[in-house]
């Protein structure tokens, strides 16, 4: 320890000395937390003597618990399957019916990884997906079709060509979404006016052709999307949409579309 001064006598010096040091040591070393100790249990050998195992010892100082509770549970295969009420509707795995057909895909496709495609799903050429792509049973598609990441298509749905469908969107049984349709990312469509309260047949969106749909857009049940429409982005339909008319906003109001904007898309 180095001393600044010399004008402390040197008992008081070794005194404040000392105390730095504590000071020091106390601010500089973080306090350890205490290892639990247990009970090692000794090994008997045949020289009828008890020892120590080192194996176990070694063991215990680097698991810091005993043996008993390292042991690893094995399963028990003797238990019985586990097997539902029938009224539960409960099952694992789904069977199709014998007159199911797999899936038809034309040519050029390109079909990423983990997306699903039921059986009795019909799909046209220049077919393109993005990742985790559902689209369930009894569906059309048409030729040069794009459905992006995370999109699921929930069944029973008619898709024309030429049609361009962004990620995470929701299109539910019972929609027709004919051609030359954009949709974009995030839009949700919905087909059941008054979910889970009374029966009511599901009935999905039409959207007619050439309409452009932004994203982050609701639908509500049987609405449609006029020829040439556009639904601005985050608006929220309630109603349906006259042909080459303009909804926007929450709920959204709809008005005539400007001239400029009553041309097909290109993509």
């Amino acid at each position: 320890m180095v001393r600044f001064s010399q004008s402390l006598n040197d008992g008081q010096s070794k005194k404040d000395e000392k105390r730095y040091e504590d000071d020091y040591r106390f601010y500089s070393q973080p306090e350890q937390p205490q290892r639990p100790v247990y009970q090692q249990r000794p090994v008997y050998r045949e020289d009828n003597l008890y020892e120590q195992s080192q194996d176990e010892e070694i063991s215990d100082i680097l698991y810091d618990k005993p043996k008993i509770e390292r042991e690893s549970v094995q399963p028990d295969y003797s238990k019985p399957e586990l097997d539902f009420p029938k009224d539960q509707n409960i099952q694992f795995g789904v069977e199709y019916s014998p007159n199911s057909r797999p899936p038809v895909i034309g040519n050029n496709y390109t079909i990423r990884s983990n997306s699903i495609i039921y059986n009795d799903v019909v799909i046209g050429d220049n077919f393109r997906t993005g990742h985790n792509v559902v689209i369930r049973e009894n569906t059309n598609i048409g030729d040069d079709v794009l459905i992006g990441t995370n999109t699921v298509i929930e069944g029973d749905v008619i898709i024309g060509n030429d049609v361009s469908i962004q990620s995470n969107v929701y299109i539910p049984t019972n929609s027709v979404i004919e051609d030359n349709v954009f949709i974009g990312p995030c839009a949700c469509f919905t087909n059941d006016k008054y979910p889970v309260r009374i029966n009511y047949e599901l009935q999905g969106p039409k959207i007619r052709r050439g309409a452009s749909i932004g994203g982050n857009t609701t639908f509500l049940s049987n609405v449609e999307i006029g020829e040439g429409s556009i639904v601005a982005a985050g608006a929220i339909v309630i109603h349906s949409v006259p042909p080459f008319y303009l909804a926007i906003g929450t709920p959204a109001r709809i008005k005539p579309l400007p001239d400029h904007l009553k041309v097909p898309n290109r993509f």
